[in-house]
Protein backbone atom coordinates (compact mmCIF):
# COMPACT_ATOMS: atom_id res chain seq x y z
CA UNK A 1 0.00 0.00 0.00
CA UNK A 2 1.70 3.02 -0.81
CA UNK A 3 1.99 5.72 1.86
CA UNK A 4 2.46 8.99 1.73
CA UNK A 5 3.79 11.43 4.98
CA UNK A 6 3.64 14.35 6.06
CA UNK A 7 6.72 15.68 5.47
CA UNK A 8 6.72 14.30 1.62
CA UNK A 9 3.84 16.55 1.04
CA UNK A 10 5.88 19.60 2.46
CA UNK A 11 8.65 19.15 0.25
CA UNK A 12 6.12 18.65 -2.83
CA UNK A 13 4.39 21.82 -1.96
CA UNK A 14 7.83 23.77 -1.44
CA UNK A 15 9.46 22.12 -5.21
CA UNK A 16 6.72 23.75 -6.89
CA UNK A 17 4.87 26.66 -4.93
CA UNK A 18 8.64 29.15 -4.86
CA UNK A 19 9.74 28.77 -8.42
CA UNK A 20 5.93 29.48 -8.91
CA UNK A 21 5.49 32.38 -6.27
CA UNK A 22 8.85 33.85 -8.42
CA UNK A 23 7.71 33.21 -12.20
CA UNK A 24 3.78 34.51 -11.57
CA UNK A 25 5.27 37.42 -9.75
CA UNK A 26 7.39 38.23 -12.88
CA UNK A 27 4.31 38.04 -15.23
CA UNK A 28 2.17 40.10 -12.99
CA UNK A 29 4.52 43.02 -13.36
CA UNK A 30 6.41 42.36 -17.22
CA UNK A 31 5.09 44.56 -19.57
CA UNK A 32 3.36 42.36 -22.44
CA UNK A 33 2.56 39.50 -19.70
CA UNK A 34 1.32 41.59 -17.36
CA UNK A 35 -1.05 44.27 -19.22
CA UNK A 36 -4.35 44.96 -18.52
CA UNK A 37 -6.00 42.92 -22.13
CA UNK A 38 -4.14 39.85 -20.44
CA UNK A 39 -6.48 38.11 -18.31
CA UNK A 40 -5.08 37.03 -14.68
CA UNK A 41 -6.11 33.65 -15.14
CA UNK A 42 -4.04 33.34 -18.23
CA UNK A 43 -1.30 34.16 -16.84
CA UNK A 44 -1.50 31.95 -13.67
CA UNK A 45 -1.44 29.01 -16.48
CA UNK A 46 1.33 30.10 -18.12
CA UNK A 47 3.13 30.61 -14.70
CA UNK A 48 2.23 27.03 -13.86
CA UNK A 49 3.05 25.83 -17.14
CA UNK A 50 6.87 27.20 -16.63
CA UNK A 51 7.25 25.98 -13.27
CA UNK A 52 5.96 22.48 -14.08
CA UNK A 53 8.92 22.21 -16.15
CA UNK A 54 11.25 24.01 -14.09
CA UNK A 55 10.37 22.00 -10.91
CA UNK A 56 12.04 19.04 -11.39
CA UNK A 57 15.15 20.51 -12.22
CA UNK A 58 15.75 22.15 -8.80
CA UNK A 59 17.17 20.41 -5.85
CA UNK A 60 15.09 19.17 -3.16
CA UNK A 61 13.80 21.88 -0.93
CA UNK A 62 15.53 21.59 2.75
CA UNK A 63 13.12 23.68 4.51
CA UNK A 64 9.30 23.42 5.22
CA UNK A 65 7.10 25.74 3.00
CA UNK A 66 4.99 26.54 6.20
CA UNK A 67 7.62 27.22 8.76
CA UNK A 68 9.24 30.83 9.27
CA UNK A 69 11.99 29.99 6.96
CA UNK A 70 9.71 29.08 4.26
CA UNK A 71 7.69 31.99 4.44
CA UNK A 72 10.53 34.00 4.37
CA UNK A 73 11.75 32.33 1.13
CA UNK A 74 7.99 33.12 -0.20
CA UNK A 75 8.77 36.59 0.60
CA UNK A 76 12.36 36.61 -1.34
CA UNK A 77 11.02 34.75 -4.10
CA UNK A 78 7.87 37.19 -4.86
CA UNK A 79 10.62 40.11 -4.65
CA UNK A 80 13.01 38.65 -7.34
CA UNK A 81 9.98 37.98 -9.14
CA UNK A 82 8.66 41.36 -8.96
CA UNK A 83 12.06 43.29 -9.53
CA UNK A 84 12.49 41.32 -12.98
CA UNK A 85 9.42 42.43 -14.40
CA UNK A 86 10.54 46.18 -12.92
CA UNK A 87 13.37 46.35 -14.62
CA UNK A 88 12.20 45.20 -17.72
CA UNK A 89 8.85 47.91 -17.50
CA UNK A 90 10.47 50.76 -16.55
CA UNK A 91 12.17 51.12 -20.45
CA UNK A 92 8.53 50.67 -22.28
CA UNK A 93 7.55 53.02 -19.23
CA UNK A 94 9.97 55.76 -20.35
CA UNK A 95 9.24 55.93 -23.63
CA UNK A 96 5.95 56.50 -23.09
CA UNK A 97 6.97 59.72 -21.00
CA UNK A 98 9.33 60.21 -23.81
CA UNK A 99 6.21 60.69 -25.87
CA UNK A 100 3.99 62.65 -23.15
CA UNK A 101 7.16 65.03 -23.35
CA UNK A 102 7.51 65.38 -26.89
CA UNK A 103 3.53 66.21 -27.22
CA UNK A 104 3.23 68.70 -24.82
CA UNK A 105 5.94 70.76 -26.28
CA UNK A 106 3.80 70.45 -29.86
CA UNK A 107 0.42 70.87 -29.15
CA UNK A 108 -1.26 67.34 -28.39
CA UNK A 109 -1.03 67.33 -24.53
CA UNK A 110 -4.81 67.38 -25.03
CA UNK A 111 -5.44 64.68 -27.40
CA UNK A 112 -5.90 61.52 -24.56
CA UNK A 113 -6.93 58.06 -25.84
CA UNK A 114 -7.08 54.65 -23.51
CA UNK A 115 -3.80 53.06 -23.44
CA UNK A 116 -4.95 48.96 -23.75
CA UNK A 117 -1.79 48.15 -22.32
CA UNK A 118 -2.07 49.97 -18.97
CA UNK A 119 -6.32 50.85 -19.40
CA UNK A 120 -5.28 54.22 -18.86
CA UNK A 121 -5.82 57.48 -20.52
CA UNK A 122 -2.53 58.73 -22.01
CA UNK A 123 -1.29 61.15 -25.07
CA UNK A 124 -1.85 59.75 -28.28
CA UNK A 125 2.16 60.11 -29.11
CA UNK A 126 2.59 58.28 -25.93
CA UNK A 127 0.38 55.59 -26.97
CA UNK A 128 2.03 55.42 -30.34
CA UNK A 129 5.38 55.21 -29.14
CA UNK A 130 4.33 52.36 -26.53
CA UNK A 131 3.03 50.61 -29.14
CA UNK A 132 6.01 51.00 -31.60
CA UNK A 133 8.45 49.47 -28.96
CA UNK A 134 6.00 46.78 -27.86
CA UNK A 135 5.99 45.59 -31.41
CA UNK A 136 9.71 45.79 -31.60
CA UNK A 137 10.32 43.84 -28.72
CA UNK A 138 8.11 41.05 -29.77
CA UNK A 139 10.02 41.33 -33.02
CA UNK A 140 13.29 40.79 -31.51
CA UNK A 141 11.99 38.07 -29.22
CA UNK A 142 12.71 39.95 -26.00
CA UNK A 143 9.89 38.13 -24.48
CA UNK A 144 11.68 34.72 -24.82
CA UNK A 145 14.79 36.44 -23.80
CA UNK A 146 12.87 37.39 -20.74
CA UNK A 147 11.58 34.34 -20.26
CA UNK A 148 15.08 32.40 -20.43
CA UNK A 149 16.79 35.04 -17.97
CA UNK A 150 13.80 34.28 -15.82
CA UNK A 151 14.60 30.43 -15.99
CA UNK A 152 18.31 30.52 -16.12
CA UNK A 153 17.86 32.64 -12.62
CA UNK A 154 16.70 29.73 -11.10
CA UNK A 155 20.41 28.01 -11.56
CA UNK A 156 22.45 31.14 -11.05
CA UNK A 157 20.49 32.47 -8.19
CA UNK A 158 18.87 29.70 -6.45
CA UNK A 159 16.15 29.61 -3.76
CA UNK A 160 16.88 30.18 -0.56
CA UNK A 161 16.16 32.98 2.31
CA UNK A 162 19.44 35.22 1.15
CA UNK A 163 17.15 36.54 -1.67
CA UNK A 164 18.55 39.51 -3.93
CA UNK A 165 20.15 41.15 -0.98
CA UNK A 166 20.69 44.55 -0.80
CA UNK A 167 23.33 45.36 -3.02
CA UNK A 168 20.81 44.31 -5.37
CA UNK A 169 17.55 46.05 -4.53
CA UNK A 170 19.93 49.03 -4.71
CA UNK A 171 20.65 48.50 -8.36
CA UNK A 172 17.13 48.08 -9.06
CA UNK A 173 16.13 51.22 -6.95
CA UNK A 174 18.82 52.93 -9.13
CA UNK A 175 17.34 51.57 -12.42
CA UNK A 176 14.62 53.53 -11.47
CA UNK A 177 16.02 56.34 -12.86
CA UNK A 178 16.16 55.18 -16.16
CA UNK A 179 12.47 55.71 -16.69
CA UNK A 180 14.00 59.99 -16.93
CA UNK A 181 17.00 59.02 -19.25
CA UNK A 182 15.09 57.14 -21.77
CA UNK A 183 12.44 59.94 -21.46
CA UNK A 184 14.91 62.73 -22.46
CA UNK A 185 16.74 60.17 -25.21
CA UNK A 186 13.41 60.36 -27.15
CA UNK A 187 12.51 63.57 -25.95
CA UNK A 188 15.39 66.03 -26.14
CA UNK A 189 15.63 65.96 -30.40
CA UNK A 190 12.11 66.77 -30.64
CA UNK A 191 11.52 69.62 -28.18
CA UNK A 192 15.03 71.39 -29.23
CA UNK A 193 13.95 71.90 -32.61
CA UNK A 194 10.33 72.53 -31.59
CA UNK A 195 12.15 74.98 -29.23
CA UNK A 196 13.48 76.80 -32.13
CA UNK A 197 10.55 76.39 -33.91
CA UNK A 198 9.01 78.86 -30.79
CA UNK A 199 11.52 81.23 -30.86
CA UNK A 200 11.24 81.97 -34.71
CA UNK A 201 7.37 82.59 -34.15
CA UNK A 202 8.59 85.04 -30.82
CA UNK A 203 10.85 86.84 -33.08
CA UNK A 204 8.06 87.26 -35.95
CA UNK A 205 5.45 88.19 -33.27
CA UNK A 206 8.09 91.25 -32.28
CA UNK A 207 8.10 92.16 -36.19
CA UNK A 208 4.29 92.40 -36.27
CA UNK A 209 2.65 92.85 -33.20
CA UNK A 210 -0.97 92.82 -35.06
CA UNK A 211 -0.28 88.95 -36.40
CA UNK A 212 -2.27 86.46 -34.80
CA UNK A 213 0.52 83.89 -34.25
CA UNK A 214 -2.20 81.55 -32.32
CA UNK A 215 -4.03 81.36 -35.00
CA UNK A 216 -1.04 80.36 -37.37
CA UNK A 217 1.62 79.27 -34.80
CA UNK A 218 -0.43 76.30 -33.54
CA UNK A 219 -1.10 74.75 -36.82
CA UNK A 220 2.41 75.01 -38.07
CA UNK A 221 3.86 73.84 -34.67
CA UNK A 222 1.83 70.83 -34.90
CA UNK A 223 2.92 70.23 -38.63
CA UNK A 224 6.72 70.54 -37.34
CA UNK A 225 6.00 68.46 -34.66
CA UNK A 226 4.53 65.47 -36.75
CA UNK A 227 7.42 65.99 -39.46
CA UNK A 228 10.45 65.69 -36.34
CA UNK A 229 8.51 62.28 -34.55
CA UNK A 230 8.28 61.11 -38.48
CA UNK A 231 12.04 61.53 -38.72
CA UNK A 232 12.71 60.60 -35.68
CA UNK A 233 11.06 57.21 -35.30
CA UNK A 234 14.44 55.15 -36.78
CA UNK A 235 15.99 57.27 -33.59
CA UNK A 236 13.25 56.02 -31.49
CA UNK A 237 13.75 52.18 -32.05
CA UNK A 238 17.81 52.28 -31.60
CA UNK A 239 16.87 53.97 -28.05
CA UNK A 240 14.49 51.21 -27.32
CA UNK A 241 16.69 48.75 -27.92
CA UNK A 242 19.65 50.18 -26.49
CA UNK A 243 17.59 50.38 -22.87
CA UNK A 244 16.50 46.76 -23.60
CA UNK A 245 19.96 45.35 -24.28
CA UNK A 246 20.70 47.89 -20.60
CA UNK A 247 17.78 45.58 -18.94
CA UNK A 248 18.80 42.50 -19.93
CA UNK A 249 21.99 42.99 -18.77
CA UNK A 250 21.11 44.60 -15.63
CA UNK A 251 18.83 41.34 -14.59
CA UNK A 252 21.77 38.86 -15.59
CA UNK A 253 23.47 40.92 -13.11
CA UNK A 254 20.48 40.56 -10.37
CA UNK A 255 20.61 36.81 -10.66
CA UNK A 256 24.04 36.85 -9.90
CA UNK A 257 24.13 39.51 -7.02
CA UNK A 258 24.59 37.86 -3.46
CA UNK A 259 24.23 40.36 -0.58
Amino acid sequence: MLSVTSGQIEAWVALYLWPFVRIGACLMVAPIFGTSFVPARNRLLLAAAITLLVAPLLPPPTVGPFSPAGVVIIAQQMVIGVAMGFVVQIIFDALAMGGQLLANSMGLSFAFNVDPLRGASTPVLGQMYTLLVTLTFLALNGHLAMLEILVEGFRTLPIGVDGLGSNGLWQVTLWGGQIFRGALMVSLPGVTALLVVNLAFGVVSRAAPSLNLFAIGFPITLVCGLVIVMFGLPSVQSSFINLMRESFTLLDELLRTRG
